[in-house]
């Protein structure tokens, strides 16, 4: 069964993975807000403000996406074997302490 919702590059040069059934996890447990904001996160991942690297796992990429003044989408994925695959997804009024990877 093919499980894909979403497949996007990112600015770094690797794909990103979101699959039907993590979507439906971070959406029904960890951060319901997100139902239906599918494409905002695949767009926090392709065309992003900024990339920071997490600072408790470097394989971990935060991407963000500003949607309006003070409010952003923050897209978390994960980079293995040249390929990622998202983590979660959630909105956010603060940018976390990370390396800075990439800016728009």
């Amino acid at each position: 069964m093919h499980d894909d919702l979403f497949q996007t590059p990112t600015p770094l040069g690797f794909i990103v993975r979101a699959t039907r059934s993590r979507w439906e996890r971070i959406v029904a447990v960890k951060h319901p807000v997100m139902r239906g904001r599918e494409e905002s996160v695949a767009q926090a991942i392709r065309d992003p403000e900024q990339i920071r690297r997490s600072r408790s796992d470097p394989a971990v990429h935060l991407f963000y996406r500003r949607e309006r003044e003070g409010r952003w989408i923050c897209a978390v994925a994960k980079q293995t074997d040249g390929d990622g695959f998202l983590i979660t997804a959630y909105p956010t009024d603060t940018i976390k302490v990370g390396e800075l990877l990439w800016r728009k």
